[in-house]
């Protein structure tokens, strides 16, 4: 089979586009999330909940307050903007390395409080970003596609 022909396979167009697709549902949504409580969505909540998450992760770690508060309080409007991107196709492979490197940074919080579990699950979505960059090249529908698309 030519490399032409591999790459005009419906299946890893397919593939990419279902990995897109749930990467960027379960970004926005963690995005969102922050931003609830009690079924209640505002900046207030956001700023409370975010704040808590950098006071626990330092409470808990040798990390200082000054990083665990430059990480949280930016990140559920990046993880927002991420899904977005990545549903629509925004420039993809940027947009998968974002979201990696995300993931990464939350998981590196996670294994400075010793929490394995939410590091497993992070490196499981880690994996999924890993393969959707190595499928990215059968993106077909995106309505900004990377140069090389």
């Amino acid at each position: 089979m030519s490399s032409e022909t591999t790459l005009k396979r419906p299946e890893f167009t397919s593939a990419f586009l279902l990995l897109r697709l749930f990467l960027g549902l379960r970004t926005l949504l963690s995005g969102l999330e922050k931003f609830e409580s009690g079924g209640v969505y505002s900046f207030a909540n956001y700023t409370k909940t975010m704040g808590k998450m950098a006071e626990g992760i330092t409470s808990a770690s040798f990390l200082p307050l000054w990083a665990t508060r430059a990480f949280a309080l930016p990140l559920g409007f990046l993880l927002i903007a991420v899904g977005v991107a990545l549903l629509l196709g925004l420039k993809p492979r940027v947009t998968l390395l974002v979201a990696g490197v995300l993931y990464t940074g939350l998981a590196f919080g996670l294994m400075a409080v010793q929490e394995g579990e939410g590091v497993a699950w992070l490196g499981v979505h880690v994996g999924m970003v890993v393969a959707a960059l190595v499928l990215v090249r059968h993106n077909r529908f995106s309505l900004w596609p990377d140069r090389h698309d």
